[in-house]
């Protein structure tokens, strides 16, 4: 298996982080992941090798339960638009921590 470079890594962020999203519940935050599936990384570009170090990874699911969790941590003041951000750095951090070459 090839190890990832940072440009790979970054896309992969990127991509993934695009894919968290804020549903319209005001007054309650609802932050929602659109689950890739293999199908879904393979239009993307992404190979083999990215899918099976990510979406196959021991750790997928507790980022995506994390995800969604969001907004339980979150301090009552924050915005819903720093929920999501704070939403979209846990993809970040859990990606950036695990597949940081």
């Amino acid at each position: 298996m090839e190890t990832p470079n940072r440009d790979h890594i970054k896309k992969l962020i990127n991509w993934l982080q695009g894919r968290v999203t804020m549903a319209a519940t005001e007054p309650t935050v609802v932050v929602e992941f659109d689950r890739p599936a293999v199908e879904d990384f393979r239009a993307a570009g992404f190979g083999e090798d990215m899918i099976a170090i990510s979406l196959h990874s021991p750790w997928w699911a507790e980022m995506v339960t994390d995800i969604i969790e969001t907004p339980e941590f979150a301090e009552p003041e924050a915005s819903p638009e720093q929920v999501l951000q704070y939403a979209r750095d846990v993809v970040h951090e859990y990606i950036a921590k695990r597949l940081n070459p």
